[in-house]
């Protein structure tokens, strides 16, 4: 694994405008950097990344088989009770999950270490798709890279086939899918478009609004500003901020299915750091945790990252070592229950400390996207860094 700089494309600006990627800079500050990419061989794609992360989805099935069975751990989670029978009724009726990533440490040598599933909500996906192999087949036409590079990335054509299973599973007269986020978040709604776009390969008619203009009459689906019932769901807005909205009583819960389904809500929680490590605890990929009420925390000593529950992008992440805290990030998830997991052993090329996203499309381990930082957590301001397959 090695941080090669590398000339950015001439017509990068151009390149992100022709393909709607909107939030390439932020603030005046690139976000996708091309400056530099990392480099892999297919020994580490293959055995330390793509297999693993196979092993880790396995490991995490089994774990909402058991959780859907014994409440104790749905309460260990902090799932509020009027929302087991929703997720238990979606894992029973199989309802389909479309992509997760997983967030893994990596210094090319060793075992990838798990930090965190981001299985809900994750963002960075239109980044690792398309425009990551676009940046890779204009190096190799361009020269900037070597004529046999590859990359892990079969995303695009994974998203499009899950989709177009998903719509198998619907009658004949297929009603349109329907893409939500917020408003006002230009990131989301280039996923949430990317997305759009995707499934409209599959053979869908995709609608894209905003989560403040779904809407509820009777005992029937969710609406759109149409009035059109919305029978399928793609919802980039987290299950536990779900959970806490009146609308989660409405009939349209029975009704309409989404993507991803509530049972998706157990994956995305941080207390499966600790509930993993119990079940297989010498797993190679895996780094001791315990909840931070646990006495067992004892164990890690003086060194662990501290993580709430149901934190994103970062937010209320500490690390300390030998009882000083090294880095930490601000956010809104101060409060509440939390976990304490070891340190991962990150490593650092001239400054710069990579966070590895094995994406996981319909249960299989289908593409890698790197973001890197200055600091030791990373944030929603961290740079997407491409990758390659030179060896």
């Amino acid at each position: 694994m090695q941080r090669i700089a590398i000339t950015p494309r001439h017509d990068l600006a151009a390149r992100a405008e022709r393909a709607g990627f909107d939030f390439a800079t932020i603030d005046g500050e690139p976000y996708w950097d091309e400056r530099a990419y990392y480099a892999f061989t297919l020994r580490q794609i293959e055995d330390d990344i793509e297999d693993p992360s196979g092993e880790l989805h396995a490991l995490c099935l089994e774990l909402v088989g058991k959780a859907v069975r014994d409440e104790r751990i749905l309460q260990r989670l902090a799932i509020p009770e009027h929302a087991w029978d929703l997720i238990r009724e979606s894992w029973t009726r199989g309802d389909a999950s479309l992509y997760g990533r997983f967030d893994l440490a990596y210094d090319g040598s060793g075992p990838a270490k798990l930090l965190e599933y981001n299985a809900d909500t994750p963002t960075a996906l239109f980044e690792a798709s398309v425009f990551q192999w676009e940046w890779l087949e204009d190096g190799i036409a361009r020269n900037l890279l070597p004529a046999g590079a590859d990359q892990f990335n079969a995303l695009h054509e994974a998203l499009i086939a899950a989709l177009r299973t998903r719509k198998a599973g619907f009658p004949a007269l297929t009603p349109p899918m329907h893409f939500a986020c917020m408003r006002g978040s230009t990131e989301d709604l280039g996923l949430v478009s990317y997305l759009a776009t995707c499934a409209g390969e599959a053979g869908f008619s995709p609608k894209i609004l905003a989560i403040e203009d779904i809407g509820v009459r009777g005992d029937g689906p969710f609406l759109d500003l149409e009035n059109a019932p919305i029978a399928l769901l793609f919802k980039l807005y987290a299950w536990e901020w779900m959970f806490e909205d009146d609308f989660i009583s409405a009939p349209g819960m029975q009704v309409t299915r989404f993507m991803e389904p509530p049972w998706k809500a157990i994956l995305s929680n941080k207390g499966i750091l600790p509930l993993l490590w119990a079940m297989a605890p010498r797993h190679p990929n895996l780094l001791p945790a315990y909840f931070e009420d646990d006495p067992a925390r004892s164990t890690l000593g003086d060194s662990y990252a501290r993580k709430p529950l149901h934190s994103r992008e970062g937010s209320n992440v500490a690390l300390v070592h030998e009882g000083d805290v090294i880095d930490t990030a601000e956010g809104p998830y101060g409060q509440g229950p939390a976990v304490v997991q070891a340190l991962a052993p990150l490593p650092s090329f001239d400054g710069n400390v990579p966070v590895l996203g094995s994406w996981i499309i319909a249960g299989k381990p289908r593409g890698l996207g790197v973001r890197e930082d200055t600091t030791l957590i990373t944030r929603n301001t961290s740079r997407f860094i491409p990758h390659a397959i030179v060896g």
